[in-house]
């Protein structure tokens, strides 16, 4: 009873500083209207590959919000769809990558020595990769199909998390209820799934937030380069491509998709920031 209690009341000052930080409303306004998006794609029932050339790179208009591509194909739909698998994206990626992170991160705090070493050097020398060109060496050799970009971009982006976790554990291991648990026999297991981790995902919660529109960004960036998500599933990285071959005549090609993954990412952005300043314990209510 006591513990349900002080949940709620935690989670009663964290709401109250989240509702006064206006960044952090800005950027879950943002969020939410990119699930409306994803939702409004389940319930349409245009198809965002149908062709119609006598329509091709008509601006925005009442009959096409956003306009139409060089294939006479409606931007606004293929917009609200691409809003899909940039949520799918960033969703499946930074989930991989926070299970690697958390399992290894876990290991090496929790029992230290040898196996703590050997860890964090594997964890040192995926760092000195360059992620996103790491990314594309590993694209290089497979498919370019949007499980293939989740899968690299999860594989790819889990050493930020093990070190946060690490450094979570380090510092709750010799805390009085670990000890406690120990002593009334509480094995390995059970102390680190149990008793140490739920304490220890905070700075999860928050990174995994600001991973959500790293993936986003890191996908569109190999759809723009053409070794992402491929035509004609909608992405907008993809559409970016179409909108660089007509800039001069075209803008709206360019312009929306650019602005999409803009505002996303700066509200995944947002959020992340203000989740991180309300679960802070040095900042005052």
């Amino acid at each position: 009873m006591m513990f349900s209690a002080r949940s709620a009341f935690i989670r009663d000052v964290i709401w109250q500083r989240l509702r006064h930080n206006r960044m952090a409303l800005v950027g879950g306004l943002i969020v939410l209207v990119m699930f409306a998006m994803a939702a409004a794609a389940s319930l349409i029932s245009a198809d965002p590959a149908a062709i119609d050339v006598s329509q091709r790179l008509l601006p925005p208009s009442w009959q096409y919000p956003l306009g139409t591509d060089d294939l006479g194909r409606d931007v606004l739909v293929r917009m609200l769809y691409g809003a899909r698998i940039s949520l799918l994206v960033g969703f499946v990626a930074v989930g991989i990558s926070c299970l690697i992170g958390i399992l290894l991160g876990a290991l090496a705090g929790y029992y230290g020595g040898w196996i703590d070493a050997l860890i964090m050097r594997f964890v040192d020398i995926m760092l000195c990769f360059p992620t996103f060109f790491l990314i594309l060496a590993v694209i290089a050799f497979l498919d370019p199909s949007i499980w293939n970009i989740m899968i690299v971009i999860g594989l790819t982006s889990w050493m930020g998390v093990a070190r946060l976790i690490r450094a979570e554990f380090l510092s709750l291991r010799k805390r009085d209820f670990v000890l406690a648990a120990q002593a009334l026999g509480a094995t390995d297991g059970r102390l680190i799934f149990r008793h140490i981790l739920p304490n220890a995902l905070t700075p999860v919660l928050v990174s995994a937030t600001l991973g959500v529109a790293g993936a986003i960004l890191t996908e569109s960036a190999l759809s723009f380069l053409g070794i992402g998500v491929q035509p004609p599933t909608p992405s907008w990285g993809n559409m970016l491509i179409t909108g660089k071959q007509t800039l001069g005549s075209a803008w709206w090609l360019s312009v929306f998709p650019g602005l999409a993954i803009l505002i996303t990412v700066l509200g995944y952005n947002l959020l992340g920031e203000g989740i991180r300043d309300a679960l802070d314990p040095r900042l005052k209510e």
